[in-house]
């Protein structure tokens, strides 16, 4: 399981970074979802690390995977808009 979290920077600046789980066997190109809090405009800049990701170990095997389930975003090769 691997977790993206945003950074504290960005968050006293008031960007945020949706928390998303990445689930086991999901594969995908990651789309991060960020949002301004404030009424100001904000950039966010390549390579300054605005997000991170954390990685998981778990001492069991998933017994259904997102692949298993047929995720509705699983091998999304770009922007994807909401799937409801």
């Amino acid at each position: 399981l691997t977790i993206c979290l945003g950074k504290s920077t960005y968050a006293r600046c008031g960007i945020i970074v949706n928390v998303t789980p990445f689930e086991p066997e999901w594969e995908c190109y990651v789309t991060l979802e960020f949002s301004n809090t404030t009424p100001l405009p904000a950039k966010i800049y390549a390579g300054e690390g605005c997000a991170q990701v954390l990685f998981f170990e778990s001492d069991e095997v998933c017994e259904t995977s997102y692949k298993d389930r047929g995720g509705k975003y699983q091998g999304q090769t770009g922007v994807t808009l909401p799937r409801a």
